[in-house]
């Protein structure tokens, strides 16, 4: 089993791109070692909140199967330039801004790094890949989508009357206004995050102790202005026609247990992509699949892999006709 310390990002891989409009993104690429094998390159897409550093154990362990791994914050979140005047809250006027800086970094890393390549994106961070995808924003030869934010678990709330407040509280001038008030970390609210997020005690504590060591990467509640982009977002994959162009192979690993984004909605995207597979965890699985405990982690590493093989091979091995 897999148990602190986990591995961490080195500070030499750590580097800043800029956006086409100049803003400032924080970025890292990890090289393989030279006893690896060299398999391609994989560009990874963290979730709302999240920073380079909460996936480094899933880009380490990619680049020493030989890999070329690139990770980025977020514009506003992480260590990237804060969209926000309150540093804290997770806010996005539009989520075209992230796209378009997906746009040019995933550009940028295809000319520099070497194929095949594979993105692979977490929550929003799938969701975000997917619309790159369907709008010819991003090209690969693979795409991994891990808990993509295609539907939000709204608390019972129907998806309309959720988007008609939404709309209504952004309408009195409220955007920038945090979804719910900053509160104190109880032991007791730690234990219920952590149950939307992973079963892994250990993975869920190296969390809040790269929070406690990097107050600068942290972040808390999303701003109605970003609760309104993302259903804007959401609903822009509705169009007909739309997923049913997307000819990458995707591979979709998914929980029906996720508290977070909705599985129901998941199910029906995956069914419009023409070379999609899926699979669903059950109540073993939260929302952070590549955090959870090590049988699921390990699990959906493996179908990640046997994805891989399948469909963005070894250069030598697919000139060789595999």
């Amino acid at each position: 089993m897999t148990t602190p310390p986990f591995p961490t990002v080195p500070d030499d891989a750590v580097t800043f791109w800029r956006a086409k409009d100049g803003w400032p993104i924080r970025a890292a690429r990890l090289f393989p070692p030279e006893s690896a094998p060299r398999r391609g390159s994989i560009l990874f897409l963290n979730g709302r909140a999240d920073h380079i550093e909460k996936y480094a154990e899933a880009m380490r362990g990619w680049a020493d199967e030989g890999w070329v791994v690139d990770g980025f914050d977020w514009r506003g979140q992480g260590g990237s330039g804060r969209v926000a005047p309150a540093p804290m809250l997770g806010h996005i006027p539009d989520f075209e801004l992230w796209l378009d800086d997906l746009r040019g970094y995933a550009a940028d890393w295809r000319a520099a790094t070497p194929g095949p390549h594979v993105v692979i994106g977490h929550s929003m961070g799938g969701h975000l890949l997917l619309r790159a995808l369907a709008g010819g924003r991003v090209e690969c030869d693979a795409a991994v989508l891990i808990a993509p934010m295609l539907g939000l678990v709204a608390g019972g709330v129907p998806h309309a009357v959720a988007r008609r407040l939404c709309e209504a509280v952004c309408a009195l001038g409220l955007s920038e206004r945090p979804l719910w008030p900053e509160r104190s970390r109880t032991p007791e609210r730690e234990a219920a995050l952590r149950e939307r997020l992973t079963h892994s005690v250990e993975r869920f504590a190296q969390e809040q102790a790269i929070r406690q060591a990097r107050p600068d990467l942290a972040m808390d509640a999303p701003s109605w202005g970003w609760l309104r982009a993302a259903y804007h977002s959401i609903e822009r994959l509705e169009a007909p026609g739309l997923l049913e162009r997307v000819a990458t192979p995707v591979l979709i690993l998914a929980s029906r247990a996720d508290r977070l984004v909705a599985a129901p909605a998941i199910e029906q995207v995956a069914r419009r992509l023409p070379r999609a597979q899926v699979h669903f965890y059950g109540a073993e699985a939260a929302h952070e699949i590549l955090r959870e405990a090590d049988p699921v982690r390990d699990d959906a590493l493996a179908r990640i892999g046997a994805f891989l093989e399948d469909h963005a091979p070894p250069v030598a091995a697919a000139a060789e006709g595999r």
